[in-house]
């Protein structure tokens, strides 16, 4: 027996719930740390960084399985789906496709999970596609699906699901767990111990011809959503794609067993670091709105232009920090006008001042958590 599927206790997983606990307390208070600072974040700007979390986790979450889309045209397709502000920009099947998926995820938290769903979400994602037998449908094509790398004469399979033929049994047992595992279901499971499950259990029956990993993550984060009582906006697709090689080789080992205590306690520190991104977008957006209004009025128009621009940033901020010559390619200014409109922002405090001469560089000056600091470093640095 290869793959656990295979195993006679499928799919009778097996672990330590103690070994979690500590993870799914973390879990849950970092939620409401979350919950509690957005309250202080205006509508128009919970707008936004809801946008901007969620063509994240969409861009992402495509990136893992090597897919480039434009965030420009992903963060406008969502804009509409969600019913916001959107301009009128044109997005092609996969970037439409892939944003229609996420705002579905994102407004549908609370839904149970069923076939009908997991078509849909389907269709959406697999909507340009030219190359599939089957989309909104499991997976019917009789040869073995496999995850496979290497040359074509020397493959190396990595994984092969259940036949074709076994899916929608498959499926049936894990829709039927899934929706008894919810807070509100007759057997709940705490929040990552859940999502981390259904992750592996659905990614090892593979139902869908293709996109089942990004499916697979968006039942993940549905899980998580629901354990909070609120549409998701755990960095979760961001996450994984940071530690993408770890991904998959975590996937790979728990596919060959069933005792998953390796991959659940992976998946909480995968969770719990995703969480604390989010933690850092909220701190950072609430600093951003303190910035802007204690310099309203004393900035001219280029400051205020390459102000907004190291916002756009996000909590990374400009890899190494903002040049002199950034300053000028962001607004035009010449050399002299730049290094004044520097020096007025540091005096301003406004921007922090590092190095000298060539290697100086500028970063905003702001706090960024409750404490003043972005949760475990993550932010500008």
């Amino acid at each position: 027996m290869r793959w656990n599927w295979e195993h006679p206790d499928w799919p009778r997983f097996s672990y330590h719930a103690d070994a979690l606990r500590s993870s799914e307390e973390r879990f849950l208070r970092g939620s409401g740390v979350i919950i509690g600072a957005l309250l202080h974040v205006a509508d128009d700007e919970k707008q936004a960084l809801t946008i901007d979390l969620i063509a994240q986790e969409t861009i992402d979450s495509s990136a893992i399985e090597d897919e480039a889309l434009d965030r420009a045209s992903v963060q406008s397709s969502l804009a509409k789906h969600l019913g916001f502000k959107a301009d009128h920009r044109r997005a092609n099947a996969a970037e439409a496709g892939a944003a229609e998926l996420m705002a579905d995820v994102w407004r549908t938290y609370g839904d149970q999970l069923t076939d009908a769903l997991l078509f849909r979400w389907h269709a959406m994602l697999m909507g340009g596609q030219r190359d599939l037998n089957t989309i909104g449908a499991w997976r019917i094509d009789p040869q073995p699906m496999q995850i496979v790398s290497g040359a074509l004469y020397a493959p190396k399979v990595h994984f092969e699901a259940p036949p074709s033929e076994r899916v929608a049994a498959e499926m049936t047992a894990f829709i039927e767990w899934f929706n008894a595992t919810a807070p509100a279901g007759r057997s709940p499971l705490p929040a990552i111990t859940r999502a981390g499950i259904a992750h592996l259990w659905f990614e090892s029956i593979h139902p869908f011809e293709d996109g089942n990993g990004r499916i697979g993550r968006a039942v993940a984060e549905k899980a998580l959503a629901q354990a909070i009582e609120g549409p998701s906006l755990t960095a979760l697709a961001e996450t994984i794609n940071r530690h993408r090689k770890d991904y998959y080789a975590e996937l790979a080992a728990a596919s060959q067993t069933m005792g998953i205590d390796a991959w659940l306690s992976w998946f909480a520190r995968i969770a719990l670091e995703a969480q604390e991104r989010t933690q850092a977008r909220v701190h950072y957006l609430i600093a951003q709105t303190r910035l802007l209004d204690r310099l309203r009025g004393k900035l001219n128009d280029r400051q205020e232009r390459a102000l907004l621009r190291m916002f756009a940033e996000g909590p990374d901020g400009f890899k190494g920090g903002l040049s002199a010559g950034n300053y000028r390619t962001i607004t035009g200014a010449l050399s002299a006008t730049a290094t004044r409109d520097l020096a007025e922002l540091v005096q301003l405090g406004a921007l922090r001042r590092e190095g000298e001469l060539k290697g100086t560089r500028y970063h905003l000056a702001i706090d960024t958590g409750p404490d003043g600091h972005f949760p475990n470093g993550i932010g500008p640095v």
